[in-house]
């Protein structure tokens, strides 16, 4: 896809307001690679290549398993998920694919056994954060193909 806005460059007080939510989840009580994992499931969901390669980087820089990557879009029928990362990936998906619908009672009730009620106002808040991110780079064609891990910190 061709760039047809440079977000950088002509987005920059609105990359810095946006980096001022990232800042803040990057100081959660929840766990950073469980954002990092929320947030390549979200854009995988999303079809945003940009933020794909930046996750999926960020998320192996970090330790995280290939295998689990490989199979995350499936990741129901597999047993390489805990149960709290399970209804992360559920209450992402919840919140992305929203159809109509409202999140479920008894989704938000399994969340709430692994998260508190700060850290599930923060995990909502990062599906939306990636959902915005997503769009973002989608609408104006980010270039994709030269993110290094940890570079998304230049913007902290």
């Amino acid at each position: 896809m061709k760039q047809r806005v440079n977000l950088i460059e002509k987005g920059g007080n609105m990359m810095k307001s946006i980096m001022v939510i990232k800042k803040h989840l990057d100081q959660s009580s929840v766990d950073n690679q469980l954002i990092e994992l929320l947030s390549f499931r979200v854009s995988q969901i999303n079809g945003c290549a940009v933020c794909l390669e930046m996750h999926g980087k960020e998320l192996v820089a970090k330790g995280e398993s290939v295998e689990r990557l490989l199979v995350l879009d499936a990741w129901r029928e597999t047993p390489f998920f805990s149960a709290k990362e399970r209804a992360v990936l559920e209450w992402a998906e919840a919140l992305t694919i929203l159809d109509g619908n409202h999140v479920p009672d008894a989704l938000y009730e399994e969340v709430a056994k692994h998260f508190n009620e700060t850290e599930l106002i923060d995990l909502t808040l990062a599906v939306g954060f990636i959902n915005t991110a997503n769009r973002l780079n989608i609408a104006f064609g980010t270039p994709v193909g030269n993110y290094k891990a940890g570079q998304i910190h230049q913007f902290n």
